[in-house]
């Protein structure tokens, strides 16, 4: 693999500023590795090929006028977008077929951050149908598939963004989350992910988009191949844009001030109730001892309360409100759901089968107002509990997921297993997905580091020393007949 397609965006920035590269060349590679992998993983869904070289020559003209003084920090450096953000002249379907023909006229305002950054972005990435499920999927553009092993998931639903990523297409890119979205697919496909606290960054561009209280738990953040990525990217991304209204202003901190054994670290297992792994666990207790090795307090804790995970989860969205899914399955309409399954089963449903069942499902807390009042105070409840343990000083670590990448369709018959990251959603926290190896199998291990609401830069900074602890992302290897083809992708000249 070419030394470019291994760097962190602000080492490729590096080189590219210092003039041992040019952003032309860096993001020529990038996109002959797009052309290489893409036909097989269907990670990224329009290319953008033309507007990025244009992009890239004018990178390297800017820095020959301006010099390298001033120039933004990811300056020539290419990268990819969920397809559900606006990104002028791209697609934004969110996987829906009667949005199939819908294209951007302007950039979402993290996109516009970004690019602000220097980033230059080479494509939108694959989601699942309408961003509510763990295998990225629709009847626009198809399954993406999982560059460790095609037969497995890349996650939901930044799902085509986390497999991008994972497969060296691009050094980082943009994701949401309101159930792991980002966490999720970067778990899958081996690199990092982070997931703001609630309120840190603004929403705004991304379609569909939560409302109300749920602007909380859906956050815009990065995903990476290198930890050292996160923090600019962080920085670059938040803060109020005067259109979201969940979004506030707020002191961050810095990684690079945290001493790492100065920490506190609760390592929790798992939930009480939701099957682990034990490659996971053992990955997981590698990471508390290297943390332990390094200084850290490292406590082992349970939290019974998080064995309703699931329940806490599904009575905030259920009370926060907003639109609800079968109404934008069906445009403006709830989409009737038995006639629906009906056409699915006879292969004529432009909706793949688990959008179907999530707006029978959806139905299920509005039936029940009283039980949802009685969870959310007990989510309150939690939410102080882990607010007072954590402390200023203090991490959790926790799984990201049940089990490494399962096989596709997998996730139908374990459903819920995402509820280790969607709790922290509805609690409101910063949580890092961090890539901590890959089993006997060949399929990437991680675990999440959790702190309390605002304390991003503390998550971030354990990310970094675990990454220099463990080794982070492990580019994946060819199977099959992963990398052997290159042919036309979409949107490319």
């Amino acid at each position: 693999m070419h030394p470019y397609l291994l760097k962190s965006g602000i080492e490729l920035a590096g080189l590219i500023k210092r003039g041992d590269t040019t952003s032309e060349k860096v993001v020529r590679r990038h996109i002959d590795r797009l052309r290489e992998v893409n036909p097989v993983l269907n990670a990224v869904v329009r290319a953008r090929v033309r507007e990025a070289l244009q992009e890239a020559k004018a990178a390297d003209a800017r820095l020959r006028d301006e010099g390298p003084d001033g120039l933004p920090p990811f300056h020539g450096v290419p990268c990819t977008i969920k397809e559900s953000f606006q990104l002028e002249g791209m697609p934004q379907s969110a996987g829906l077929v009667s949005r199939r023909g819908q294209r951007s006229t302007e950039d979402a305002v993290t996109v516009r951050r970004m690019r602000q950054a220097g980033a230059i972005p080479i494509g939108v990435t694959n989601v699942s149908e309408l961003l509510m499920w763990v295998e990225s999927d629709n009847r626009v553009y198809g399954r993406s598939n999982n560059p460790y092993d095609p037969g497995r998931i890349v996650g939901g639903s930044s799902g085509g963004e986390g497999a991008a990523v994972g497969a060296a297409i691009s050094p980082f890119g943009l994701g949401a989350d309101i159930g792991g979205s980002i966490r999720g697919p970067a778990f899958f496909n081996g690199v990092f992910g982070h997931k703001p606290s609630a309120g840190l960054v603004p929403n705004t561009g991304q379609w569909p988009i939560a409302e109300g209280e749920a602007l909380r738990y859906l956050s815009t953040g990065p995903l990476a191949r290198r930890a050292e990525d996160l923090w600019p990217l962080l920085t670059t991304l938040a803060g109020p844009d005067g259109e979201d209204e969940a979004c506030e202003a707020r002191e961050l901190g810095d990684p690079a001030t945290v001493d790492v054994a100065s920490l506190r670290v609760l390592n929790v297992a798992d939930n009480g109730t939701t099957w682990v792994h034990r490659d996971l666990r053992r990955a997981q207790a590698d990471a508390a001892a290297a943390l332990t090795s390094r200084g850290a307090d490292v406590e082992a804790r349970a939290y019974p309360q998080l064995q309703r995970s699931l329940h806490y989860w599904g009575a905030g969205l259920s009370a926060a409100g907003g639109t609800p899914f079968g109404v934008l399955m069906g445009d403006g309409r709830r989409k009737p759901v038995l006639p629906e399954l009906g056409r699915w089963l006879l292969r004529r449903s432009p909706h793949t089968f688990p959008a179907i069942g999530l707006a029978a499902l959806e139905r299920i807390p509005e039936m029940l107002p009283h039980r949802t009042s009685g969870l959310l105070h007990e989510l309150d409840d939690l939410r102080q509990r882990l607010t007072d343990d954590l402390g200023d000083d203090g991490v959790m670590l926790f799984p990201s997921y049940s089990r490494p990448a399962p096989r596709h369709h997998g996730p139908l018959l374990r459903p819920f297993d995402f509820v280790y990251t969607a709790v922290i959603n509805v609690l409101g926290f910063p949580a890092t997905q961090v890539p901590l190896g890959l089993n006997a199998k060949g399929l990437p291990l991680g675990c999440q580091v959790v702190a309390a609401h605002g304390n991003d830069h503390l998550t971030i900074a354990v990310a970094l020393e675990l990454e220099r602890a463990v080794g982070g992302w492990v580019p994946p290897r060819p199977r099959g007949r992963f990398g052997l083809r290159r042919t036309r992708i979409p949107g490319a000249p």
